[in-house]
Formats: structure tokens, sequence, C-alpha cells
């Protein structure tokens, strides 16, 4: 599987909430940056991914792969749901938030991504203005906790 087809089936994984799948096709070292504060492990970002799975009706990532230079692969995203359950963030550090019963609809952020032996090793956000976690969480009207 070439990195554009590497990463487009993780991106269908998750966005149909496969995360077995998706598991199968990040590498043990994955680490996403420019999510959360820190660097998160593929563990952690699979479990954040199961939850918003679960508290947003309607979640759907836009996703769209688009350039490819060898192993680096240009996608973008564009998040949009319904927060109609608890989303859980204790792995983040900012405990379980309430459903509001909003909706939410991100800006589309740039994604670089990295493919090392058929497995996405690296994924960096882009920082956006209006997009990522920061973004749902006010139009939810949620206040992120202080770490």
């Amino acid at each position: 599987m070439d990195s554009k087809a590497t990463v487009q089936a993780l991106m269908d994984s998750v966005q149909r909430g496969d995360f077995d799948r998706a598991k199968t096709l990040l590498s043990d070292d994955f680490r996403l940056t420019g999510l959360a504060r820190r660097p998160i492990s593929g563990k952690t970002w699979l479990k954040m991914s199961a939850s918003m799975k679960m508290a947003f009706a309607g979640l759907n990532y836009h996703f769209n792969v688009g350039s490819a230079d060898g192993d680096i692969v240009n996608s973008t995203m564009q998040m949009s749901g319904n927060n109609r359950g608890a989303f859980d963030l204790t792995s983040i550090n900012m405990g379980v938030i309430s459903a509001t019963h909003k909706d939410f609809s991100t800006a589309r952020e740039n994604n670089t991504i990295t493919v090392r032996d058929e497995k996405v090793s690296s994924w960096v956000v882009e920082p956006t203005e209006g997009a990522g976690l920061a973004a749902i969480l006010k139009q939810l009207g949620v206040k992120p906790p202080t770490v």
C-alpha cells in the first residue's frame, strides 16, 4: 500500500469507528501533535476518537487526502457533529464533559502525516483559528480546564 492509501485507510477506519483496524495502521511510536498541549500517543488518540464517536451524533471528520511526496502526505480535516453524549477526555487530563446537545463545525485544518513501513508514524496538525479541540469545546460552551 502506498503512503496515500495508508493514510486514506486510517482516515476511513476512524470515520467508520473501526478503531481495531485503525490501530493496525499506526506505528508503535505514533505521535499526534497539535491537537492537545502535548503530543499524544496512538493509544490516546484512538481512545479520544472512540469517545468522540460515542459523544457526537453525526460526527464527520470531512477527511481529504491531498498530495504526497514519498512518505509525507498532506491532508485536510474539518469536523462537525452534535454533542449528544458524554465526551471523555480523561486521557488528556480534561475530565468528562457532559452532553450539551449543541452542534459544532470547525474550520478546515491542514495536516502533515508521515508513513513509515506502511504505518502512520506521525500526524502533525497545523494550528488553525477555529479548528481543533479548543474550537470544539468553545462551540459547545465548555471552558477547558487549566492544567
